[in-house]
């Protein structure tokens, strides 16, 4: 019985044989148009992550400036050890 030889060359799919994605198939200025909303969309979602985190850091000091000027929470906070002020 006689082997049979593998070409790699017919392994391997040359470039025509690919198919075709959804970018070959739509016009070059809807891909840009795309990639421009997407773009958009991009920036909003991080301007909008921006201005959450912003207000979350307000609301955090605003907080803090409250509690600061709270005679019993400082009084809780405060350490008891009264000796290392002598």
């Amino acid at each position: 019985m006689a082997k049979k030889k593998w070409s790699s060359a017919t392994a391997e799919p040359s470039v025509q044989d690919k198919p075709a994605t959804l970018k070959d198939l739509l016009r070059p200025d809807i891909v840009a148009g795309l990639k421009a909303q997407a773009d958009a969309m991009k920036a909003e979602e991080q301007a909008r992550k921006d201005a959450a985190r912003a207000e979350a850091e307000a609301a955090r000091k605003a907080e803090e400036k409250r509690l600061e000027n709270d005679f019993g929470h400082l009084l809780e906070k405060s350490k008891l050890d009264w000796r290392k002020h002598k």
